[in-house]
This record gives structure tokens, C-alpha cells and sequence, in this order.
């Protein structure tokens, strides 16, 4: 079974590389950086061999250089001990283009990324290009790897921020529970003259901080929810909730909820 037919014909996903670099031409050659996740040395073999063979299968690249850093447990340990049970492994390939896997492999160190392989396709076009090569094979690299670090960096956040979510969620709803049993509050309509509780979860979406990467609003989300966090708790510790304040569902959508006299 040739390599084409075996990826069409698996049942899992081919690789998918998480970002891809500008071109670079110069005296009738090119190169292209792509980047995949990879957790081991064999899922990033697969990836150079899905890109070799797939993706550039109908116009072949004449060098498709590669290196990998991967974190993986060390044989014999499970993973309780901590990070001593870990080991970074790391390997290139130049695939003909001598020392071009080590310059790959050493911007990859220099931009702390790990669990990735990295591959800089080269179409030859017919004059040399010197230590020029190089430097494209590098720049290409690197474009691929800042990225890289912004989305691995925007996912830990996302994951932070519905975290944080579920957090806030419960404890907005359980502070509207304590407002909603005080005298004077019409716990059919949650409403009245002193005190209004609106409660409905709302689904957090965060596909459009996802796709801007912008990892600053992130961070300042994840400090906003921390702190209104810690005025719910504050909130609850006193074990009332004022006529001036109001829970009403949160603007936006994300968390579900806010509280306007504590957030």
C-alpha cells in the first residue's frame, strides 16, 4: 500500500499544522515553514511524512527539513515523581540539505517550543543560494514558531478563563440564592424595588480571542474574573446582599453573570 492510500484510508486525522510561514523566494527557490503539534518523536516523524508525501505529494519540495523537541516520560517512570520524571527529545532530519535540521533545531531551543516538529519545505530552483539558505530556512522557523508559543499561550488561557467561568457561574448563582430568600424579594420574578436577581447561564464562547490571538486581553480576562471572584466570596462571607445590589446576566455572555455592585 503506497504512503498516499495508507493516509487516505486510516481512520485517523491526518496532521494538521497549526501555522504555516510567508514564503520566502529567492533565485527561483522556495521555502515554507509549518509547524505541527507533536508529543513524541513518532507523531513527528508521521507529520514530516504526511507533509512529504500528502500534502507536497503532487509537487514534491527538494528538501523538506525538520526537527522536533518533544516532552516524554523517562522509561521506567510514570509521571507521579514530577518534572524529574520528564526529559525533552529532541532529533532533526536534513533531508539532504547538510546542517539545515540543526539550524531548525536550534531556533525551535531559542523560542522555547516544545511538543512540535517543525518542517521547512525547499523548492530547489536551479542556482545556489549560499549561506543565504540559511538564514530563510531560519526566518521561516521562527515565524512559524512565534505563533506557535501564541496559540499553545492562548489555549492555556482559554482553558483558564472557562475555568474561571465555571467558578464564577456557581458562585454568582449561589449569591443569588442567599438574595433571592430575603424578605422583600419575589423569588417567582426575582424582582422587586430593592433587589434584582437574574439568573440564566449563558454559554462562554471565546472563538473570536481565540482566532485574534491576542494573548494581552487574555491575560486581562483572566485577572478580571479573578477579581470578581473574590468579590463574590467577599459577597458571600457577609452573608447578605444589599438593596443596591443587582445579579443580572453577565454582558457579553461569557461566565454567565454579573454583579453590579461587586464587580
Amino acid at each position: 500500500m503506497s504512503n498516499l492510500d495508507s493516509y487516505v484510508k486510516s481512520s485517523k486525522p491526518p496532521p494538521t499544522p497549526l501555522a504555516t510561514s510567508q514564503e520566502i523566494r529567492d533565485r527561483g527557490s522556495t521555502f515554507v515553514g509549518n509547524v505541527f503539534t507533536a508529543t513524541n518523536p513518532d507523531e513527528a516523524r508521521k507529520a514530516i511524512r504526511h507533509l512529504k508525501n500528502v500534502a507536497h505529494g503532487s509537487r514534491p519540495a527538494s528538501h523538506e527539513i525538520a526537527a522536533w523537541r518533544c516532552m516524554v516520560l523517562k522509561p521506567g517512570k510514570t509521571g507521579l515523581g514530577g518534572p524529574d520524571d520528564f526529559e525533552v527529545v529532541t532529533g532533526f532530519d536534513d533531508d539532504g540539505e547538510k546542517y539545515a535540521g540543526g539550524r531548525v533545531l536550534k531556533v525551535m531551543q531559542n523560542e522555547s517550543v516544545i511538543d512540535a516538529v517543525v518542517v521547512v519545505s525547499r523548492w530547489f530552483g536551479g542556482e545556489m543560494l549560499g549561506p543565504a539558505r540559511f538564514d530563510h530556512i531560519e526566518t521561516c522557523t521562527r515565524e512559524v514558531c512565534h505563533t506557535f508559543r501564541l496559540k499553545d499561550d492562548m489555549a492555556t488561557s482559554i482553558a483558564t478563563l472557562t475555568s474561571l467561568d465555571d467558578i464564577l457561574a456557581s458562585l454568582r448563582a449561589e449569591l443569588a440564592s442567599l438574595a433571592s430568600s430575603k424578605p422583600g424579594v419575589d423569588k417567582d420574578t426575582s424582582r422587586d424595588d430593592t433587589a434584582t436577581i437574574i439568573v440564566k447561564k449563558t454559554g462562554a464562547s471565546y472563538v473570536a480571542l481565540e482566532e485574534s490571538l491576542d494573548t494581552a486581553k487574555a491575560k486581562r480576562l483572566i485577572t478580571a474574573r479573578e477579581n470578581s471572584i473574590k468579590s463574590v466570596k467577599q459577597a458571600l462571607s457577609h452573608g447578605y446582599v444589599d438593596s443596591r445590589e443587582r445579579v443580572q446576566p453577565y454582558e457579553n455572555g461569557p461566565g454567565g453573570y454579573t454583579l453590579d455592585a461587586f464587580c
